[in-house]
């Protein structure tokens, strides 16, 4: 029997580009997005646009003398979707479920008390990197420690993009293709604890996947918005069904 996870949240999608601004520009000028935030790393920088209950990451390379990652997905992949993140209450619990699975973690990061991490690999998570996420804006000794100031990593260092379009987009869900659909199903609703709904795979905060029989390798293969005045972005198909 399968352990049952606890609390999943499907958060948001993250799109890698090489340069974050013109993609900004158009999700939330043609698309109405609400920007949420952002802030710096070594190796990358991103941002957030909520687009209904889900939200969109773009990445970009920064500093990359100190870490290249993110500008060698660029180069061998070119720009599209990188990874879906989940947020948990406990990360260190559902590491040990994981692993009671049979999954192993990598890049497992718990000292930041602000942002505690690991990352399922695209190989056993059918074609994408997942990320596991624990944050601490929930936690009221973490707001505590940071007295009403914001999280330090947080800081706009994108420009502002123009005024929103007066008619917002939702992502309605992120479509998985894969030639297993049955097994990525009961990977998104076992593992990684959703919710069938319908033809989707639904979580608390309003996430949602479906998954779709496809040949070739698995993994995201489109982002399903009710309006899309563009066929792609960053990267990523998009698509009204």
């Amino acid at each position: 029997m399968i352990p049952p996870a606890m609390a999943f949240d499907l958060d948001h999608v993250a799109l890698a580009v090489p340069d974050v601004q013109p993609h900004l520009d158009v999700i939330v000028g043609e698309f109405g997005g609400k920007v949420r935030g952002g802030g710096t790393s070594i190796g990358f920088r991103a941002m957030q646009v909520a687009l209904g209950e889900m939200a969109v990451e773009l990445i970009e390379p920064h500093a990359t003398d100190d870490n290249d990652f993110m500008a060698r997905f660029l180069a061998r992949h070119g720009p599209g979707p990188h990874h879906l993140t989940f947020k948990v209450a406990d990360l260190g619990a559902e590491i040990e479920r994981l692993r009671s699975l049979g999954y192993q973690p990598v890049q497992i990061d718990l000292a930041n008390p602000f942002w505690k991490e690991c990352f399922l690999t695209p190989d056993v998570a059918h074609g994408t990197v997942v990320q596991v996420a624990q944050s601490g804006e929930d936690d009221p000794a973490v707001l505590e420690m940071l007295g009403g100031e914001p999280p330090p990593w947080w800081s706009q260092w994108w420009r502002d993009p123009p005024p929103p379009a007066a008619e917002a987009a939702r992502l309605r869900h992120v479509a998985i293709g894969s030639p297993e659909p049955e097994a990525t199903l009961a990977f998104f609703r076992d593992v990684l604890g959703g919710e069938p709904a319908g033809a989707a795979i639904a979580w608390p905060g309003g996430g949602r996947v479906t998954v779709e029989e496809r040949p070739g390798p698995p993994g995201i293969d489109r982002l399903v918005l009710d309006r899309t005045p563009r066929a792609t972005l960053a990267g990523a198909r998009l698509a009204t069904s």
